[in-house]
């Protein structure tokens, strides 16, 4: 790890360790966090294998510490969601609303640097698919949210899904997570538009096939049964 990343890692330390100091539900501080005990390591030891940017381990950092502060209060009760309650002049805490836009705006990028380096995707495919799997990763957690709250059943499991007696909770976290990945590919967009000098030719190469491309289904199936003979 580098000086910046261990400066990155002690921030989000201290904020969880504050956190998890007599939150306001500590049964739904504990459901919160398994997302916090799953991905953090995770994030860490593929650290040591492949090294993301400082800048997409920024946003990584700010995203989740936007959501250990929702677990020590409930994102329900989230004093700022309280202000952007009355800014946006809502009826709800608007705090869940602000984190499910922030995973889209802050994890779409590094979403891309991984599709970038790894599979190579280049032009519009970069800036689609991290917008396809940001909205694929919101979908998922909006199930876990609900197989929570069906299997345990109590407080914890309301509080854990948040919906505030809003029936199309799931769907409009869903939409402005959409909405904060496509604000962040919108503006890699821009930003490649003004200074990346091949961005023109990798946007219509991105819609070509290669040369030695051959259609997949039952070509390749046959292909397959052919090599085994």
């Amino acid at each position: 790890m580098t000086r910046y990343q261990k400066v990155l890692l002690l921030i989000f330390a201290l904020v969880w360790i504050w956190a998890a100091i007599n939150p306001l539900f500590r049964g739904d501080w504990l459901l919160e966090n398994y997302l916090v005990f799953i991905f953090v390591p995770i994030i860490l030891i593929s650290g040591r294998y492949f090294k993301l940017s400082n800048a997409s381990y920024t946003l990584i950092t700010i995203f989740m510490i936007l959501h250990v502060i929702g677990s020590h209060y409930t994102y329900e009760h989230v004093p700022f969601g309280v202000t952007l309650q009355h800014w946006l002049g809502s009826d709800r805490n608007m705090y869940d609303r602000l984190v499910h836009f922030s995973f889209g705006f802050l994890l779409a990028y590094p979403i891309r640097e991984v599709f970038v380096r790894i599979t190579k995707a280049k032009g519009f495919w970069g800036y689609y698919l991290p917008l396809d799997v940001a909205l694929s990763f919101s979908a998922i957690y909006e199930i876990i949210e609900w197989l929570t709250a069906e299997n345990v059943g109590s407080a914890a499991g309301i509080a854990f899904l948040g919906a505030q007696g809003d029936i199309w909770d799931a769907q409009k976290d869903m939409i402005v997570a959409g909405i904060g990945a496509f604000v962040a590919m919108f503006i890699i967009f821009l930003i490649n538009w003004r200074y990346n000098k091949n961005f023109s030719k990798e946007l219509k190469e991105s819609f070509r096939m290669d040369s030695f491309d051959a259609p997949l289904g039952e070509v390749k199936l046959k292909q397959m049964l052919n090599d085994e003979k």
